[in-house]
This record gives C-alpha cells, sequence and structure tokens, in this order.
C-alpha cells in the first residue's frame, strides 16, 4: 500500500530539502519503491538528485497546469527504485495561474492519483510557504512531516502551520494525519540546541521522531555533488541518521496495519 508524505514547513532553512532528497535515497536504499516530487520553485531537490532543471523541457510547473501527463516528468535517479518529478523556477507563477482552475486545491492529488499505486512512498518537498502549492500538497499526501531546526525561533511560526493542517484535514483531507516531528540541526554541544530539543519533546511527545538529525558537513557538501548524503559517503553521521529516520517511518507504518 502507497503513502504519500509532504514535508512541510513555512519557515526556510529549516532542511526541508535535506530532508526530502536524503529520506527518499534511504527508503530505497531500504528497497522500497520511492517517487520525490519537487513542489518547490527553486528546484534544490532536483538538481540535488542530479536533474539539470535547465535542460529539462517540462516539469511540475506543467503537469499542473494540465500541458503534460505526470508520467511523462518522471526521471530516474543513481539510486535503483528512487525517481523524481522535478520543479522549475516557472512554478513561481503557479500559484497565480492556478486561481482560474476548478477545484485548485486538488489538482496535485488528481496529478498523482494514477500512479499512486506504482510507489510504497511519495514524497512531496514544499516551499518555504502557505500557499496554493502547498494546500495542494496537504491535500495530496497522508501525512506530514515537519522538521525543526534546532535553532531559536524554532518554534516560531509552528502554530500557523498547524492551523492551515488542521483547516485541510477538516475541509478537504479527512485522512490526513501529522507523521512526525524531525529535529534537524542538531548539536548536542549547544545549550540552546538541547533546550529546543527538550521543548519540541514536552511540546509534541510521541510525536517527534526518536531520530534527531545532527548537523553534517557531508549532508551540506552532498547536493553540490548532485547525489544525496548516501551517494555521497554511506558513513556519514548524517546518512546514517536518514536511513535509521526511514526505518522508523517504514515500521511505524507496518505497526499501524496490525
Amino acid at each position: 500500500m502507497s503513502k504519500t508524505i509532504a514535508i512541510v514547513n513555512q519557515k526556510g532553512g529549516v532542511g526541508k530539502t535535506t530532508t526530502s532528497m536524503n529520506l527518499a535515497a534511504s527508503l530505497a536504499t531500504l528497497e522500497k519503491k520511492v517517487l520525490l516530487v519537487d513542489a518547490d520553485p527553486q528546484a534544490n531537490a532536483s538538481s540535488g538528485m542530479g536533474v539539470d532543471v535547465n535542460k529539462i523541457e517540462h516539469s511540475i510547473y506543467n503537469a499542473l497546469l494540465g500541458q503534460v501527463d505526470i508520467r511523462d516528468i518522471i526521471y530516474t535517479t543513481d539510486i535503483e527504485g528512487l525517481d523524481i518529478v522535478p520543479s522549475h523556477i516557472n512554478l513561481v507563477g503557479a500559484e497565480i495561474e492556478l486561481l482560474n482552475f476548478k477545484n485548485q486545491e486538488r489538482i496535485l492529488k488528481d496529478l498523482l492519483h494514477p500512479i499512486v499505486q506504482d510507489y510504497d512512498y511519495i514524497l512531496i518537498d514544499c516551499s518555504p510557504s502557505l500557499g496554493l502549492i502547498t494546500v495542494n500538497a496537504l491535500t495530496a499526501a497522508d501525512s506530514v512531516i515537519i522538521p525543526v531546526q534546532c535553532e531559536y525561533f524554532a518554534l516560531e511560526g509552528i502554530s500557523k502551520l498547524l492551523n492551515t493542517i488542521k483547516i485541510v484535514k477538516t475541509r478537504m483531507n479527512p485522512r490526513l494525519e501529522i507523521e512526525g516531528f524531525l529535529l534537524t540541526m542538531y548539536d548536542s554541544r549547544l545549550r540552546l540546541a538541547n533546550q529546543i530539543y527538550e521543548e519540541v519533546r514536552r511540546h509534541f511527545r510521541e510525536l517527534v521522531f526518536k531520530t534527531v538529525i545532527q548537523r553534517n558537513v557531508k549532508l551540506s557538501e552532498a547536493p553540490s555533488h548532485g547525489v544525496p548524503a548516501i551517494l555521497y559517503d554511506a558513513d556519514a553521521a548524517g546518512s546514517k541518521a536518514h536511513l535509521a529516520l526511514a526505518q522508523e517511518i517504514i515500521e511505524k507504518g507496518e505497526n499501524s496495519k496490525r
């Protein structure tokens, strides 16, 4: 059974794209069939997976506007079992163009419907906003991963995000659940990081993933080589942490079926 997960936080720089890329790669390494949908106009997940966004003819932008079939814009990656639907800077204008469409918040859900069963997991990397494209991702998703960086202002805006999730769940997608809060950029040597860690755990309890993503140079370097961290350095702490996260998500899914 397939599961669609949106990686969302309207705050920039919290590790959404890093999480999306490396979780997708880790799930594929654990022999799951995975599709990464880049729904961020910055297209960092696309380039980080080796797609030359300047040379592709069509992207998620064209699919959302009904110009191409989504099957025609699925690219393979260097990791077996991991495909990607790339983004493009054109996506910036899509929110305005989609306003003329009927059921504008359901377009991505309808796009993915024919291919959902081809994958074990579909991950949607969202832009740092709560605009129409992100609402589309939440409407298409079964659950949400919320990366929270272990830095000052970490919880700022979380209540607004949770309210948006609640509205989408009430009005458009009653099955939407929170998969978990993921603590990122953690440095155990910093007192502030430990305070944020404790605060998030106290606030959200069992909704916080056991896996914590620590600050890691290899995680930062890998995208510039067009590969996820697991291909750049499988022994790096960041690679191992995302593998542990993938395992945690798989086990959670298996336990929920029992």
